[in-house]
């Protein structure tokens, strides 16, 4: 009996103890002490105990937002038989969280709150630490070398960010090394300072204008930049049943022109509410970073689509896809070839919705016919190909059923009020109880879409006057075809939320009906894959994050109710509200993202990647064109640095132009023996490493099957002019054994231009190769030949009395001298490639 009052006595002191003091919890990776104010005080790695929450700098479990100030609790309670802490707010707020220790995360989740009608917002965090090398701003997770610290919502009314007028970020740049040694600052920038991007208001290129390596573009504000500690994550959840007015640009803020500046908009309230928010808080090797996101989503039912048996997030699932264009007859037996099996089909240009007309009477176009597109689905499907459109989301463009002849009451706003005065059907004059913010134009990209609707018609006009009676100015009746009617006084009149092109939103019910709708186009199409352009029509009903992920729940629900397997889903965008569903974010293209040819990064390209590495998401190369003057070094190059950087993209193919290239067949040899690789996983961190650098192109071949023989190739590229730089010296560097000589050199100017011949000099000795060469075309040195090629490298003739040097390993001077009448126009680019030795993978 004594034994048992004593175990009942100890139990009350530890109890009491952790009552009134120190909370410690702990997972598989790391300890987070919670003080008895209610504020994370430690975060540490649980191996190696190094600390990484900031000295002094302790973070507030749950703070309380509400009329734009933060409450942070004053005091915390720790029941451990329930799992409960009681936060107390110096407004008499009480709010109670269930806790749960998991193995690989923390779960914390909002059970109830007091004096909850005062609040707009709770907010978990912003938790501060000490790491800053690499910042995911979209998901919440910060990264070091070795570990992460990041959170993920757990219901979808828990969103990224601290609360703010749209519950979005806006787009800008700010300085940040990824590494100081190897990129550091100028003497006039420094860390964390912002910029506005470029851009014209028009061009999304455009925003994409700072190519130095340590100018980062920031996506969200799930996670900061803080230069005086390191970096804070956080998220919040909103009383979305409030009605509240914002002043948000719906996108970038501040481009250039300043076309983009925010605008007032009425948020409607929908049902959702602060109550049961939850999170999962991490702290864990990098390393495991993706996987224990897995564990978290897995375990608390978030979306986990997959592909071939592969969650999305995965970089083993990770593959490019085909942009189409053109006739279709070649396009599956392409796809097979290539090895690749999800196909966007560009040539149906942008899908508008409009149940009216689902498919708007288009047809695939094959060579002699057209076939209907659920047809043409149901063929790709049965040869193993993702099929599917390039959509503008949700924009709802003048012709569409819900916007005319007669508007849906669901279209999404930014003003209300009521008119003053009885309107009837010929009445231009249109008064109203206040001026709100009708003053301001609409949409973004400067297109000055002013539209009212009032009962089921639509009316245009360009401003309002500034004194009573506030009237409407330059007022067009029965807009876009409605029929103008007569209302009295007292009838509410909306201004409608328009999209760029000058089309309309759904508000967030109607949202709803148009994501069932796509989930039913699709699987009627016999559609597996989605591209939506114009994401941020879920920006447009001022709901944030929350929009998306309402959205995307109800396009995968009604995809899976109507039959649908998995979906693959690429867009204009990733932000925290669909990074879940999106397999792929394969935006921009070309040189702007990156060059196959020239082995370069472009700044678009550059910008992307940060960010999406940074929030384990594949980086893109965008849509990448094939082109019939690549050469099989190219277009293997594209592959390679595909893999090392663990990056997606859209290859651009058409029969057209795949049927010029000459060597079409070796490159699509060459392209499959690539993907044969990437679906092996054959490739270790250090091949990847190696495929990473930008110095160097690569050769596969398979020898048998798993096992492969990687070539190193390294180019000196330059570009030479007729005159004055005829007799420019190059330097060319051969870091490998020696080897015979191989060059291609390609005559570019106007159409006209032609040239007599061409001559060369290595080391000062001088070959003459005495043939014409015209616009566009190639001469090749290659594996002791030499001959003249069209500009699609198709052979024109051997050339056969020039005896070519070899190329000693080291460094050489060559010259080289275009033998022409003329001087104009003329340009030779010159490529010496240099060949390794292989390596087996």
């Amino acid at each position: 009996m004594k034994i048992f009052q004593n175990f009942v006595l100890i139990s009350i002191i530890l109890f009491s103890t952790t009552l009134r003091g120190q909370i410690n919890l702990k997972t598989n990776y790391s300890t987070i002490s919670i003080n008895g104010k209610g504020f994370i005080t430690s975060i540490k790695d649980k191996i190696t105990h190094k600390e990484y929450c900031p000295k002094g700098r302790p973070s507030s479990l749950l703070n309380l937002h509400s009329q734009n100030k933060y409450l942070e609790p004053q005091s915390a309670s720790f029941n451990p038989q329930k799992g409960e802490i009681l936060l107390n707010y110096s407004n008499g707020s009480v709010a109670k969280v269930k806790l749960l220790q998991k193995k690989h995360y923390l779960r914390f989740e909002l059970v109830s709150l007091t004096n909850r009608e005062q609040i707009d917002n709770i907010v978990w965090g912003p938790y501060k630490t000490n790491i800053s090398k690499t910042i995911g701003d979209i998901i919440s997770v910060v990264r070091s070398d070795d570990f992460a610290i990041g959170m993920l919502g757990l219901n979808d009314n828990t969103t990224s960010g601290p609360p703010n007028d749209g519950d979005m970020s806006f787009m800008y740049y700010y300085i940040h090394s990824p590494d100081p040694k190897k990129y550091p600052l100028p003497p006039h920038l420094k860390e964390g300072q912002t910029f506005k991007i470029g851009g014209d208001g028009i061009s999304d290129i455009a925003f994409y204008s700072q190519p130095e390596e340590y100018f980062r573009m920031c996506y969200g504000n799930g996670a900061l930049l803080e230069p005086e500690f390191g970096s804070s994550i956080c998220m919040h959840s909103r009383n979305r049943r409030k009605e509240q007015m914002i002043n948000f640009p719906v996108l970038p803020d501040n481009v250039d022109g300043g076309f983009n500046s925010a605008r007032h908009q009425l948020v409607v309230p929908t049902n959702a509410d602060f109550i049961g928010s939850a999170i999962a808080l991490y702290a864990c090797p990098d390393t495991l970073g993706l996987a224990t996101i897995e564990k978290i989503v897995l375990n608390e039912g978030l979306p986990h689509p997959e592909v071939d048996g592969k969650w999305i997030k995965d970089p083993k699932a990770y593959k490019p896809d085909i942009a189409w264009w053109g006739a279709h007859d070649s396009l599956s037996v392409y796809a097979s070839q290539l090895g690749l099996n999800a196909v966007q089909d560009e040539g149906l240009g942008e899908y508008y919705p409009n149940p009216a007309n689902r498919w708007a009477k288009k047809k695939i176009q094959l060579n002699n016919y057209g076939l209907d597109i659920p047809e043409f689905g149901a063929i790709m499907q049965k040869n193993g190909i993702r099929y599917g459109l390039h959509t503008l989301c949700e924009f709802l463009q003048p012709h569409t059923s819900d916007v005319s002849p007669t508007p849906n009451d669901s279209l999404a706003i930014m003003m209300r009020t009521h008119i003053t005065r009885n309107l009837l059907e010929n009445d231009s004059i249109i008064t109203v109880a206040d001026t709100s913010y009708f003053h301001e134009f609409g949409g973004w990209e400067g297109n000055h879409t002013n539209v009212l609707k009032i009962g089921k018609e639509l009316i245009e006009y360009t401003g309002i006057t500034k004194t009573q009676p506030y009237t409407f100015l330059g007022v067009k009746r029965g807009f876009h075809g409605t029929t103008a009617g007569s209302y009295q006084a007292g009838t509410t009149i909306v201004k409608l939320q328009p999209n760029c092109y000058r089309g309309f939103a759904p508000d967030m019910n109607l949202q709803e009906v148009y994501a069932d709708y796509y989930g039913r186009l699709l699987t009627d199409g016999k559609m597996d894959y989605i591209d939506f352009d114009g994401l941020e029509s879920c920006i447009y009903q001022g709901h944030g994050q929350y929009s998306f992920k309402r959205f995307f729940r109800k396009l995968f629900d009604s995809y899976k109710n109507n039959g649908g397997q998995y979906l693959r889903v690429m867009g204009s965008c990733v932000y925290e509200g669909n990074w879940h569903y999106m397999s792929v974010c394969n935006v921009g293209g070309g040189d702007h993202m990156f060059s196959p040819v020239l082995n370069k990064w472009g700044i678009e390209g550059k910008d992307m990647r940060y960010v999406f590495e940074s929030n384990y998401f594949p980086a893109t190369f965008g849509i990448i064109n094939f082109s019939p003057a690549w050469s099989l070094y190219d277009a293997e190059n594209l592959q390679a640095k595909s893999i090392g950087w663990n990056a997606t993209y859209m290859l651009g193919l058409s029969q057209e132009t795949v049927e010029k290239s000459a060597e079409k067949q070796a490159i699509f040899k060459a392209y499959r023996t690539w993907e044969n690789a990437r679906a092996a996983n054959v490739f270790s961190p250090a091949h990847k490493k190696l495929l990473k650098d930008l110095n160097y192109k690569f050769h596969l071949e398979e020898k048998e099957k798993g096992k492969f023989a990687l070539s190193v190739i390294r180019e000196n590229r330059f570009m030479l002019y007729a005159a004055p730089d005829s007799s420019k010296q190059f330097n060319v560097f051969n870091e490998f054994d020696n080897q015979p000589l191989q060059f291609s050199i390609r005559l570019t100017g106007n159409k006209n231009s032609l040239a007599a011949g061409v001559s060369f000099s290595l080391n000062q000795k001088t070959y003459n190769i005495p043939t014409t060469i015209s616009e566009g075309q190639f001469l090749i040195a290659e594996k002791g030949r030499l001959y003249l090629t069209d500009r699609n490298r198709k052979k024109l003739k051997e050339i056969t009395n020039v005896t070519l040097p070899s190329l000693p390993s080291g460094k050489h001077i060559m010259q080289w001298q275009i033998n022409t009448a003329s001087d104009k126009e003329i340009k030779l680019e010159v490529v010496v490639s240099t060949f390794g030795k292989t390596l087996s993978v």
